[in-house]
């Protein structure tokens, strides 16, 4: 029996970035077939794991808005790139500069940078994870820069707000509940479609829809508030009223803290490109419906819009679900005054 430690990939077809700690190869046969039908991937994990990303600063301040986005003084990404595969993610476009986005890497020195930063920050705000790079890729569960980060905020004094699709995210409810004691405190899991088959074509490395709903429902019952970030909703593909129903029903029933929502997707440059080879390849004929319906608009709003968000309003009042930004933002901040002051 060969032994490889730290090979952390498995079930690749289903999921290329699948973290195990260890794998057991019976016969040097089974280990050469192992590599040659991987190997691709291992040279992922490795360029992934290996190389690290140079960063003067962590920490960037935010304009902070109570309507216009979730509440945040200073924005900030641990690692560059993600893992999730998602076909229509933003992060992709030219404008961030982020050459093999699906490649993770670490920030070089990252926490303690944080800590020095977080040190002279005379503002304790909220501290946001999740724009760029979902903080809890498959990395993090060795790494743990998110959970260090989070340790940081707890004993400097600061808030946080944090966007991810992955369900790992409950792990860390011991340090949510220490910050919330005293700060402001929102986990916010992106959820696009109940349909299983269809989430893993335009999210295919990510946790499941289910997966993602019960760490709602964990979050919220330690008492944290979770909700959903519905977003993006794709034309022609996942913008339906029943996907939204079924969403919907869903949150009631896994407790859900708030739903945000935006009735389209936003496309640009190469992240267009990418958007569209994919959309070739999975929805033969929708690309031609984009290119005819929004040219090289960057914003491509669902042409379901109203009718959804009609739907979302009287399915969220009747079961009382915040879904207006501003009534999501002042239930979380424990300081509202806060947003007054400036650096």
């Amino acid at each position: 029996m060969i032994l490889l430690n730290n090979i952390y990939f498995f079930n690749f077809a289903n999921n290329p970035v699948m973290y195990i700690d260890t794998i057991y190869i019976i016969s040097s046969k089974q280990k050469i077939l192992l590599l040659f039908f991987y190997k691709k991937t291992a040279d992922i994990w490795y360029n992934t794991y290996m190389e690290e990303i140079y960063a003067k600063t962590i920490l960037q301040r935010s304009k902070a808005s109570m309507d216009g986005w979730i509440y945040q003084d200073y924005n900030m990404n641990l690692y560059r790139g993600c893992s999730h595969g998602c076909i229509y993610c933003d992060s992709r476009s030219l404008c961030y500069g982020i050459d093999n986005f699906d490649l993770v890497k670490p920030k070089k020195d990252a926490i303690k940078i944080l800590e020095l930063e977080l040190m002279s920050k005379r503002i304790k705000g909220v501290c946001a994870m999740g724009s760029m790079s979902d903080p809890y890729n498959p990395l993090e569960k060795k790494l743990e820069l998110t959970r260090n980060a989070l340790k940081l905020f707890y004993k400097y004094g600061f808030g946080t707000s944090v966007i991810t699709k992955s369900a790992m995210v409950t792990r860390d409810i011991d340090l949510f509940k220490l910050i919330n004691i005293n700060k402001s405190v929102i986990v916010n899991i992106t959820i696009t479609t109940v349909d299983n088959e269809l989430q893993k074509l335009i999210e295919p490395n990510s946790s499941t829809t289910l997966e993602r709903f019960k760490a709602i429902k964990q979050l919220n019952e330690a008492g944290i508030k979770a909700g959903l970030m519905l977003m993006p909703i794709l034309p022609y593909i996942n913008d339906s009223i029943e996907n939204l129903d079924k969403l919907i029903e869903l949150a009631r029933e896994y407790k859900a803290h708030h739903i945000f929502a935006i009735f389209g997707v936003t496309l640009r440059d190469r992240q267009r490109e990418y958007y569209y080879k994919h959309l070739k390849k999975l929805f033969p004929g929708i690309v031609d419906k984009y290119k005819e319906n929004y040219g090289e608009s960057y914003s491509c709003q669902s042409p379901n819009a109203k009718m959804l968000y009609e739907h979302l309003t009287k399915k969220c009042e009747e079961y009382k679900i915040l879904y207006k930004i501003k009534s999501i933002n002042e239930s979380f901040l424990k300081i509202p005054k806060q947003l007054a002051l400036e650096l």
